[in-house]
């Protein structure tokens, strides 16, 4: 179990499931804080975590725990680092951000220098518990802070590391934005069942039980997606028919094109970050 005291900057959607599921996990509600400025924000916060302190004020939070971790906007990650920098360097606690954008070597120059750095990328599912976090740490995280961060967000899903910070970028634009990707292909299913004539309610149940089931597969056979796929799609079939259409209209390099996309803007926002208001 978790013993350190630890500050969320933020306390939107991401910082409500980790400190949702750190308290699941068994940390004591007096060890985890929350800064969030947004009184109907804070107000559901406590009281959907019950007993976790909530502030409006940033230091005040910081002040208070060993780990700092950043959950807000990248566009003003920057101000509320340089805010925050005294109150910091005072006591060097490890510093988490699950900004997408900003590196690890701005976010500690903001907050003063010399300060132990984990990155993180989690993803939506973490808010049941089932999310996937990849986590990159600078150079003055130590072998007990890498395992705190890890700890942290293990309370809502799996881990994994990366050794080249730029890989997070890649993160982002795969398991950051792709949940959106699979919320898109479920959208189509359900109102494809819906426009032959199936009931709304059973469209959905299709559609996100069939994305359960698929997902659930994946990850319990070691084969290859493309294997997969060859044991649904036989010759002369309705898979057949369908991959065939999807193919001839490129559904895969418009797919490849759009994540992309995803890891240029991931890149943006670090240039954009640095900037001043």
């Amino acid at each position: 179990m978790i013993t350190e005291t630890i500050a969320f900057i933020g306390g939107g959607n991401m910082a409500r499931a980790i400190a949702g599921g750190l308290l699941r996990g068994g940390m004591h509600a007096t060890d985890v804080m929350i800064a969030e400025p947004a009184v109907a924000q804070a107000e559901k916060l406590r009281k959907e975590l019950y007993g976790v302190q909530v502030s409006d004020d940033n230091a005040l939070i910081a002040n208070l725990a060993d780990v700092v971790l950043f959950a807000v906007k990248p566009q003003i990650l920057k101000s509320v680092c340089v805010q925050l920098a005294e109150v910091v360097q005072r006591k060097k606690p490890l510093i988490i951000s699950i900004a997408a954008g900003p590196r690890s070597a701005d976010i500690e120059s903001w907050l003063g220098g010399r300060l132990g750095v984990v990155r993180v990328m989690p993803n939506q599912p973490a808010l049941v518990d089932q999310g996937v976090s990849a986590l990159y740490a600078n150079s003055r995280a130590n072998a007990s802070q890498r395992e705190l961060a890890d700890n942290i967000l293990s309370s809502v899903g799996q881990t994994v590391w990366v050794d080249d910070e730029n890989l997070i970028d890649a993160v982002t634009a795969v398991s950051g934005t792709g949940p959106a990707y699979f919320y898109l292909l479920i959208d189509i299913l359900i109102e494809s069942a819906t426009r032959f004539g199936i009931e709304p309610d059973t469209a959905r149940t299709l559609a996100v039980e069939t994305a359960r089931g698929a997902a659930s597969l994946a990850l319990a056979e070691p084969e290859s997606m493309k294997k997969l796929i060859e044991r649904v799609r036989s010759p002369g079939g309705t898979t057949t028919a369908a991959f065939e259409h999807l193919e001839a209209e490129g559904v895969r390099d418009i797919f490849v094109r759009a994540i992309e996309a995803a890891r240029v803007r991931a890149i943006e926002l670090a240039k954009l970050a640095n900037k001043d208001p």
